[in-house]
């Protein structure tokens, strides 16, 4: 069985499409605020507080986690609880989902991320890989895209603003800058169910290339 956290974003409702249309697994379990949008024979929705979500996890049973937790420092209003979502939100899944019994974890989180990044985004982000990779999942998949290309259910202006500019700046992005480019979020969705089909064992951060990799072939780029 899947357990996917986030369901309802964007890169997670495409994440929860691919897991069904995928039909790898038997059941895919959706933790979200409020219903989703779309049903399915192998989804089971579960509606959940999060802020009580080691009570309400105690009966799921996984093997496989994904998680897509996430917001702004504007949308959450402070950088305290901005931290309190894309870190501690998403260290309370991930042993959740342990102690479910999954042995993969594979979460959304950003390209750049870095612990000592001025950032304060950047900085969560590198800090919550650092946290998760210390639970030692069996394998650990980090996705790391830019700008998020897509439909919202709220346009932010900035990302509306580089959806439109990002096709005029990918002659520029080449080599090592190439990871900066704009991604679908349906590409995101279905790298994170090849990521997680590999059974490769490790901890992967996987950026613009590698993910279009794994979308569309399934395969994850060889280690150097």
């Amino acid at each position: 069985m899947a357990l996917v956290a986030g369901a309802s974003g964007m890169v997670g409702e495409a994440l929860v499409r691919a897991l069904v249309a995928g039909g790898e697994y038997a059941r895919v379990i959706a933790l979200t605020r409020r219903p989703l949008a779309f049903e399915s024979q192998r989804l089971a929705n579960r509606i959940i507080r999060f802020e009580a979500m080691e009570e309400q996890m105690r009966t799921v049973v996984c093997e496989d986690a994904f998680c897509c937790l996430g917001t702004t420092r504007r949308a959450a209003g402070s950088a305290l609880a901005f931290r309190a979502v894309d870190h501690d939100l998403v260290l309370r899944f991930a042993r959740c989902a342990q102690a479910a019994g999954a042995t993969t974890m594979v979460a959304v989180s950003s390209v750049g991320a870095a612990p000592e990044s001025r950032n304060l985004y950047l900085r969560v982000k590198g800090e919550t890989e650092l946290a998760l990779d210390v639970l030692r999942f069996r394998s650990l998949h980090l996705m790391q895209p830019s700008l998020l290309l897509g439909v919202r259910s709220q346009w932010r202006t900035a990302e509306l603003l580089g959806g439109l500019l990002a096709p005029l700046l990918y002659p520029l992005l080449l080599g090592r800058y190439a990871q900066w480019r704009a991604i679908r979020a349906s590409t995101v969705g279905a790298a994170m169910r090849a990521a997680a089909l590999s059974g490769r064992p490790g901890t992967y951060r996987h950026t613009w290339r590698a993910m279009h990799l794994l979308a569309t072939t399934g395969k994850l780029p060889p280690r150097l």
